[in-house]
């Protein structure tokens, strides 16, 4: 990443340039804003640090045609204590962050991190947005994995053949979206979508949905009511949790799988369909059907063709496309200025075993734009039981205690001034006895 220094003191412009050359920055610096706004159309920058007062223009000006002509070039003001309120107005003005002089190496540091961090950030979600748009994908779903490329290559393949599927899938993995699909690329697309649930319900209800009622049938039934297998003549049917069908209710299935042909509950006439039906469950069949509790008739009749949606586990590569697509989803729904995850939350996230598919991801994203201030979705806007996971999936280094983080930095300061005490002292802020003291305590500049 680039960076341009522009400052007419040459020090502070070299102090800056050997900071963040250290921090793997390419740095040039400028003695004044003519020569860099004569080079900035040659060599692009990222981040840019501009003195406020320049002997040829002020640091407001070269900032005001930046963001007119690099809208996502980063600016970081350099300033006097004095010209503050100034600084402040060029942030209102898009500048990244000021920093005043005399200024400290780790502020040099920080800033210029978080000014990267930022756009990468952006750049990272300009990326996922350009992924979520590109071909290969089928409308609904959100995925560039290699399991889900096959699954959508199935998807397209069955779509143009009129047999019946059968959809191999955990809760939440969007089996509901994937029978809408096969519908929508297929000749029935003009016809109706419909769907039922076959678990939790008791037969005679699952009867009367399905297949509807004649006017007197049993009790209550106070006029004729269309099923929704004749509703949806000409299209399809998506009948979910297909597994947990009783087998009364799978031996008239099997009629109208045969037959083509419905009775209405209390009815004598028969009524002829064309539908076709996409079923889906979460258990294995084959084995259903050797414990006796699935008909295996019924299921080869289904079973013409079987796409199996992958768990979210074995697709982690899709989360952050999928992240992405939400945060974008629920922005707009709950008018926020959320527009990106933070690097250790989307690490939170990746690392996370998801028993409730897509499904529960979507719900995690939902509740993180709701609470997340500002641009960015933070590890805090995390359900409490993903912070706690964010302890085993951080790395050790980043859990330290501050006793640890103490001796480390005096250490480090001790390295780079080549044991100068005197200079140690200075850099660290604290008297020389203070860090005496310190050194023995951590047992710091013995002699190996």
């Amino acid at each position: 990443m680039r960076v341009a220094i522009i400052d007419d003191e040459e020090i502070a412009c070299r102090h800056i340039k050997r900071v963040l050359d250290e921090e793997g920055f390419e740095t040039e610096c400028f003695l004044d804003g003519r020569s860099f706004l004569q080079t900035v159309d040659r060599e692009h920058f990222q981040i840019v640090f501009i003195d406020l007062q320049l002997p040829d223009m002020s640091g407001l000006e070269i900032l005001s045609q930046l963001k007119k002509r690099f809208e996502d070039m980063e600016a970081i003001i350099i300033t006097g204590h004095a010209s503050i309120d100034t600084a402040i107005d060029a942030i209102k003005g898009g500048a990244f962050h000021y920093i005043t002089k005399p200024f400290k190496r780790h502020d040099v540091r920080l800033l210029a991190r978080s000014a990267r961090e930022k756009i990468e950030l952006r750049e990272e979600n300009r990326s996922l947005r350009q992924a979520l748009g590109k071909g290969g994908t089928i409308t609904g779903f959100v995925g560039s994995s290699p399991a889900m490329q096959e699954a959508f290559g199935l998807i397209k393949k069955v779509a143009m053949v009129n047999c019946n599927v059968l959809l191999q899938a955990e809760t939440g993995t969007g089996k509901q979206m994937a029978a809408r699909a096969i519908h929508s690329l297929s000749p029935r697309k003009n016809s109706p979508f419909v769907a039922f649930n076959c678990g939790g319900f008791a037969e005679e209800l699952i009867a009367s949905e399905l297949f509807g009622h004649e006017k007197g049938a049993y009790t209550g039934a106070t006029a004729t009511k269309i099923g929704l297998l004749e509703s949806a003549a000409g299209g399809t049917v998506f009948l979910d949790e297909i597994g947990e069908m009783p087998l009364s209710m799978q031996v008239k299935l099997l009629h109208v799988l045969q037959e083509r042909q419905i009775f209405r509950v209390g009815g004598t006439k028969a009524i002829d369909l064309d539908i076709r039906i996409v079923a889906a469950t979460n258990k294995e069949l084959k084995k259903e059907v050797e414990t006796g509790t699935f008909r295996e008739d019924l299921y080869y009749r289904l079973n013409v063709v079987t796409i199996r949606l992958p768990k979210l586990t074995e697709r982690k590569d899709d989360i952050p496309l999928l992240v992405s697509h939400f945060i974008e989803k629920f922005s707009l729904a709950f008018n926020k200025e959320t527009r990106q995850i933070s690097p250790q939350a989307l690490d939170i996230l990746m690392h996370y075993n998801y028993p409730g598919n897509v499904r529960e991801l979507e719900n995690i994203i939902q509740r993180a734009v709701a609470l997340a201030e500002g641009e960015s979705i933070r590890v805090r806007d995390m359900p409490a039981d993903l912070r706690k996971l964010a302890f085993t999936t951080l790395e050790g280094e980043d859990l330290l205690s501050l006793e640890k983080v103490e001796k480390q930095h005096i250490a480090k300061v001790l390295d780079i001034t080549g044991n100068n005490r005197k200079l140690t002292s200075e850099i660290l802020g604290i008297r020389l006895t203070t860090l005496w003291r310190r050194m023995k305590q951590y047992g710091l500049g013995k002699k190996s």
